[in-house]
């Protein structure tokens, strides 16, 4: 498949681009640095060197798969629920290609069925990064009000952090834990996640969920 990874330089599209490649399809960085791109993804990687509120249709008709893994600073977290909303407008009525949004775990239940953010927002200092969460939020919120998109979205556990790849889990829409009672997921399960779904979609205009085994 041509699968196209914004933000591939980051801890998630990193990894993703990586999984992507070792499966043997064919894969496009979209970067605001491509000598950065160059210096972790190697020499013969495919590049759009391109701010992503720049992109036209034309720059992503052609793959099967994009993949937002775009991150920024908290004072500029609204631009998740922008870029979101870019992705939506360009591929209206169509079916390809596949938007592939990798959202926060804010949006998550826990164990009693309460929101995850209302929990987040109980942590001390939390008003320096409390935006990103909410704005993944709202992404979300967004994306579940869309029918005409093919879209899906994925929710890492509580804790996100580079790592090798296990065995993902799958869940839906609460938090889950491994056998050690821990709600975490490394970068590379999120990749063999996505990846599994990108190949055998079982997800469809909706959102899941990934922890380590």
């Amino acid at each position: 498949m041509k699968i196209a990874i914004i933000g591939a330089t980051g801890m998630a599209g990193t990894a993703l681009y990586k999984e992507s490649v070792s499966r043997g399809h064919e894969v496009t960085a979209i970067v605001r640095h491509k000598d950065k791109a160059v210096s972790l993804l190697g020499d013969g990687i495919k590049v759009i060197d391109k701010d992503v509120f720049e992109l036209a249709k034309s720059d992503l008709e052609g793959f099967d798969v994009i993949v937002n893994a775009f991150a920024t600073a908290p004072d500029k977290a609204y631009l998740h629920l922008d870029l979101a909303t870019k992705l939506v407008s360009l591929f209206r009525e169509t079916k390809s290609p596949r938007l592939f949004f990798i959202l926060g775990a804010a949006s998550l239940l826990d164990e009693n069925g309460k929101l995850f953010l209302d929990t987040l927002k109980t942590v001390p200092d939390v008003a320096s990064w409390i935006s990103i969460p909410t704005e993944a939020y709202k992404t979300l919120n967004f994306l579940r009000s869309i029918e005409n998109v093919n879209w899906v979205g994925v929710s890492p556990s509580s804790e996100f952090v580079a790592g090798e790849a296990t065995i993902p889990v799958l869940g839906k829409d609460h938090l889950l834990t491994n056998s050690n009672g821990k709600s975490v997921v490394s970068s590379g399960t999120i990749a063999v996640a996505i990846l599994d779904e990108i190949e055998n979609p079982q997800f469809i205009c909706t959102r899941f969920t990934v922890c380590n085994q």
